[in-house]
């Protein structure tokens, strides 16, 4: 079996609330010089071979329900298990 992991991040224009609100309490407890942006992970596990019709299944699916497109950018890429 082999995963492929799917990360998904706001675009660099978009307001990230979340990862603001994380910035701001590193801040405060001393860590200084770090700036969060918050995403998602998903871990997908593909049973058999992994070929490339299937990776190209994975990116539509993640084009599809796993980003919002309009507001978020992902990445797909193969973790060897």
């Amino acid at each position: 079996m082999t995963r492929v992991v799917v990360d998904v991040m706001p675009k660099p224009e978009i307001l990230d609330p979340q990862g603001k609100a994380v910035t701001g309490s590193l801040q405060r407890l001393g860590y200084q010089g770090l700036t969060v942006r918050q995403g998602k992970r998903f871990e997908i596990t593909v049973e058999g071979e992994l070929t490339d019709e299937r990776i190209d299944q994975i990116r539509d699916a993640a084009e599809k329900l796993l980003a919002n497109t309009v507001i978020e950018s992902f990445d797909v890429r193969v973790e060897e298990s």
